[in-house]
């Protein structure tokens, strides 16, 4: 393993009715609050008017800022900074999902900062400084509950991307399974297999002693695809719930990258697919993730063996490592398409049309990939093989 110092400052309260909690967390950071949602679904399932009775047993001057976008925009996120400065906001409380948290953590970082918050997300301008924020998850995906990371979008320059900062990990996180009861099918699947892609970009790191750590990717993976199935028969099984829930904020909090670097190359052709046609993040994970895997499986065969082997069930037997790593990839292939995920760019009316921009906007901060570099002509191979 590499040298490594592991913090996660964010306090984690789990399970039901813990939305009670808000008013014993919240109290000490001030009474100006500025609440973040997404489309209105918390109005539709009940949160919103329990948040809304937390906030209003602590007397708080509540200002709200609603409709985020599932790619969240950086113009919602200047709204959001533009409220905080007037307001002279004290916390920012975000509930939704991965989305709404993003844009949540950019927005506080942007209140306190002098110049235009768009700077922060492209690393022109540091994060110096934070406002406190706190969030109830509704939806089991991103981990960013439990992590610094963002991703925003500039729809106007279709341009998006993943930034972070120490100052910008949420103070605390609410994740009520029950919570999650609502999200339908297809955002279930998009969450399951956004979770797993977390999971596999850190598990594929260049060689390095982590026993460990391949076990707690390899187990968290396994649970995950014994659990979705289950899931996806009985959307409002509770203990199903819990699982995925649980999941999804393990396999991004930093716990299972401790010694080494994971690759996060797809995630990166991924922003750039879906900042020019806005879709959903983990249907173009779904799509691209086992396009790269088949393109730099030769730069250690042995790890897409194990993962075949140890995750995938594939009998090694008679067959050479790179046969054994290809089945592995198709049955990852296989569980994705079991569950409704696309397979294809096409399933999203994606041509070709657009495949040189996208490649020139994943490569527009030069090569990139820590388990294998990638150039402009391999984001290229790795389009094409998934139109």
């Amino acid at each position: 393993m590499e040298n490594f110092i592991y913090k996660n400052p964010t306090k984690l309260i789990f399970g039901k009715g813990q939305v009670d909690q808000l008013k014993k967390e919240i109290p000490s950071y001030g009474k100006k609050v500025l609440l973040v949602y997404g489309g209105g679904s918390i109005k539709k399932s009940g949160l919103y008017d329990q948040v809304i009775g937390q906030l209003r047993e602590i007397e708080a001057e509540i200002h709200e800022l609603p409709g985020v976008e599932p790619n969240p925009r950086i113009s919602t996120v200047r709204k959001g900074v533009e409220i905080c400065k007037t307001e002279d906001i004290d916390f920012i409380l975000a509930v939704g999902g991965g989305s709404v948290i993003d844009c949540t953590k950019a927005i506080a970082a942007g209140a306190k900062y002098d110049g235009d918050a768009w700077d922060l997300v492209i690393k022109k301008a540091q994060v110096k400084a934070a406002l406190p924020f706190g969030t109830v998850l509704t939806l089991a995906a991103t981990g960013s509950e439990m992590n610094s990371g963002s991703v925003i979008t500039n729809w106007e320059t279709k341009e998006k991307y993943g930034w972070g900062s120490p100052l910008t990990f949420p103070q605390f996180s609410i994740l009520d399974p029950v919570h999650t009861f609502t999200v339908p099918e297809n955002q279930t699947v998009y969450g399951i297999v956004d979770m797993m892609t977390h999971v596999l970009e850190q598990y594929f790191h260049q060689p390095t002693h982590a026993p460990l750590q391949d076990r707690f990717c390899e187990s968290l993976l396994i649970t995950v695809m014994e659990t979705a199935p289950k899931l996806l028969e009985d959307l409002e099984n509770y203990e199903h719930r819990e699982t995925i829930l649980y999941s999804g904020t393990i396999a991004l909090n930093g716990y299972l990258q401790v010694g080494y670097r994971g690759d996060w190359a797809t995630h990166n052709i991924e922003h750039s697919v879906s900042a020019v046609y806005d879709i959903p993040h983990a249907g173009g994970l779904a799509i691209l993730f086992p396009n790269w895997m088949k393109h730099v499986m030769s730069e250690n065969v042995g790890r897409f063996k194990q993962l075949a082997v140890r995750v995938f069930n594939v009998n090694p037997e008679g067959k050479t490592d790179e046969e054994t790593a290809l089945e592995g990839i198709e049955k990852l292939r296989e569980f994705w398409s079991s569950l409704g995920a696309p397979a294809k760019l096409s399933d999203y009316d994606i041509d070709d049309s657009q495949v040189e921009t996208m490649a020139d906007k994943s490569v527009v901060n030069g090569e990139f990939g820590n388990f294998k570099k990638l150039n402009r002509e391999d984001v290229l191979t790795i389009l094409r093989a998934s139109l």
